[in-house]
Formats: structure tokens, sequence, C-alpha cells
């Protein structure tokens, strides 16, 4: 079965750091683009950074210039490296993939509290 496994969330002050990464199986990743979404309490899941096959990359508005995200083919992993974090930033975190085979998958989800 596919499987995406997310981890490096956890509770973290304004200002400070933390990476994300997405452990990938199951699939061929490096034909996968690769997301990250996030949902805060009350709001929608939105689009937070993507990153295509190819390592194109794009940021929603509100992370550019705070966060960055990778992803190591040879090690079937994507990461989202967050900076500044900001209150705001407060959510569950998801790591996504959009295959080639027109295929998406969804990992479980890991919690990013940012306190002020």
């Amino acid at each position: 079965q596919v499987q995406l496994v997310e981890s490096g969330g956890g509770s973290v002050q304004a200002g400070g750091s933390l990476k994300l990464s997405c452990a990938a199986s199951g699939y061929i990743f490096s034909s996968c683009g690769m997301a990250w979404y996030r949902q805060a309490p009350g709001k929608e899941r939105a689009l937070v950074s993507f990153i295509s096959s190819d390592g194109t990359t794009n940021y929603a508005d509100s992370v550019k210039g705070r966060f960055t995200i990778s992803r190591s083919n040879s090690k079937n992993t994507v990461y989202l490296q967050m900076n500044s974090l900001k209150t705001e930033d407060t959510a569950i975190y998801y790591c996504a993939a959009a295959c080639a085979t027109g295929a998406t998958y969804w990992g479980q989800g890991t919690q990013v509290t940012v306190s002020s």
C-alpha cells in the first residue's frame, strides 16, 4: 500500500524553527510532485508549498521567505524547513503526492503548534 509518513512536528515559540519530513514508500517517488498542505483550526486545508518532479517549487504567499521545500529522491523523502514561525502557522501539516499516473496520496498529518 502507498504510504506517506510525516514527522518533525511539535511545539515551538514564535520566531523558532522546525523541519518537517515526509517519508514515502510503495510508489515511484521520483515521478511524483510533492506538496505540503496545512489545516488550521476552523479553516480549510490550504496549500503551503509544492515541489515538482523536476525540482520546481512554489509557495503560498503567507510562507514565502520563511519556508523552504526540498526533496531527496534517493531517500524518498520531502522536507519542509520552517523558519521565523508565527502563531498563524499553527496547524496540522499534511504531506501529499501527485504522481504521473494521476493518483494522489496523503499522509496522516503532523501537528505544528507555535506559541507567542
